[in-house]
């Protein structure tokens, strides 16, 4: 069972979540990765939210570009964790997005890092460190992480 919901506006944005894909696989964290748009088909995303977590997630990771409102959306239906990733899809290469994603109202929180693929990385990253607190093996894993990366 996935515990972690990945979702993108659109299938273009899959090349910037694919870092987050790949952190995941590494951490053998199951994820589902779904393609909802909050201005296209809104009500989508309110049933994907709100049926979050009776699939078993325990965290979602949103991507959105331009006025990026899907992370804040997912966040007003749901009562998991979101993590919010701006991505540079628009004229204003990101910026947009995570002024857009880092400015939810009070009530509303949606974790944000940084645009792009490296931004996505780290979602996976903060994503493990989250379900690590609960889950040994992926602490484990995300201590071994940090070894090799000092090494290198």
């Amino acid at each position: 069972m996935a515990m972690v919901g990945v979702v993108i506006g659109s299938k273009t944005d899959e090349q910037y979540i694919q870092p987050a894909l790949e952190i995941l696989k590494e951490f053998k964290i199951d994820y589902e990765l779904s393609i909802v748009s909050a201005h296209r088909k809104p009500e989508k995303v309110r049933q994907y939210a709100i049926e979050a977590k009776s699939k078993g997630f325990h965290i979602i990771i949103a991507a959105a570009g331009s006025a990026a409102h899907l992370p804040g959306v997912i966040a007003s239906w749901t009562t998991l964790p979101v993590i919010g990733v701006p991505l540079p899809t628009s004229e204003l290469k990101g910026v947009d997005s995570l002024y857009s994603i880092v400015q939810m109202p009070g009530g509303v929180p949606v974790a944000c890092v940084g645009i792009g693929s490296s931004g996505a990385k780290n979602a996976a990253l903060l994503a493990a460190q989250i379900l690590g607190i609960k889950y040994d093996h992926i602490h484990k894993s995300f201590e071994e992480y940090k070894r090799k990366l000092a090494e290198s």
